[in-house]
């Protein structure tokens, strides 16, 4: 039996056991999957105990997302770019592979299951995070004609700029900045802390138009404060709006394939966990 677990604090909340059993239906597979609450200054301690005793993959949450980058051997370059990792695996050989598959369940859940093309649009990113750091890559390989990333603290915006400007047309802008903007064709809120209804209702109406597709990578079982603010400020009809519902389930499948090579359907498992 293959042996997976994600490990965090706190972990109570997280939905991956769900997530992965619903995987391992999926391929007629038989896993075991449990989450482990690991001390704050114990990290490397749980996963080095957990790929002892046979464990195969391991997701990562907060806060440790930063440290099992460090324990790494081997890294993919999504990964070393986002200098983040939620996804360790033991490959043949004994040594450690860390991944991020945030980026692609973001990306995979904006133009496929949502169908919000990337191509030649205007992005503009709420927050300057490691939430945002490790999804930068992939969205400007897609080839966007800007990517804009506004935070309150307008240098933590152009750290970004800088670090990723070799990969696509980048901008790094506090929030006071927005109103020069022209508007963007989607928005993604990745503020660290959440951007609640106040601090939404500073965004200048000029940063969207008619068409504008917002997305909160929050996610919750009503509208999140962001998106509250969105449906009653702008209007915008259900298919241009989606909570990060999709990024959650979307990144656990690329980690499912990163373990076992099988690739899952996402459709299934949201509306299972919507059902509950």
């Amino acid at each position: 039996m293959k042996i997976f677990a994600v490990i965090g604090n706190p972990i109570e909340q997280s939905k991956s056991p769900v997530i992965h059993q619903a995987f391992a239906g999926q391929a007629g597979e038989v896993i075991e999957y449990t989450k482990k609450l690991v001390p704050v200054d114990g990290f490397n301690t749980a996963a080095d105990d957990f790929f002892k005793n046979e464990g195969k993959g391991l997701n990562i949450t907060a806060p440790f997302k930063y440290n099992a980058f460090q324990y790494a051997d081997i890294l993919t370059e999504r990964a070393e770019l986002a200098e983040a990792v939620n996804t360790l695996s033991r490959q043949g050989d004994g040594r450690i592979l860390g991944d991020n598959t945030d980026s692609v369940g973001l990306l995979n859940d904006v133009q496929d299951r949502l169908s919000w093309p990337v191509k030649h649009k205007r992005l503009l990113f709420l927050g300057a995070g490691g939430a945002v750091r490790g999804v930068l890559f992939p969205f400007l390989s897609a080839k966007p004609e800007a990517l804009v990333i506004a935070n309150r603290t307008a240098s933590k915006a152009e750290d970004l700029e800088r670090k990723f400007s070799t990969y696509g047309p980048i901008t790094g802008i506090g929030l006071d900045k927005l109103d020069s903007q022209k508007a963007f064709d989607i928005i993604i809120n990745a503020s660290s802390a959440g951007l609640n209804k106040a601090d939404a209702q500073t965004l200048p109406k000029a940063c969207y138009h008619e068409n504008t597709c917002f997305y909160d990578m929050s996610y919750s079982n009503d509208l999140t404060p962001f998106l509250q603010w969105v449906v009653a400020a702008t209007g915008c009809k259900k298919s241009n709006y989606s909570d990060g519902l999709g990024m959650l389930v979307g990144q656990a499948a690329e980690s499912y394939f990163v373990w076992t090579g099988s690739k899952p359907s996402v459709e299934p498992v949201m509306s299972l966990l919507q059902s509950f």
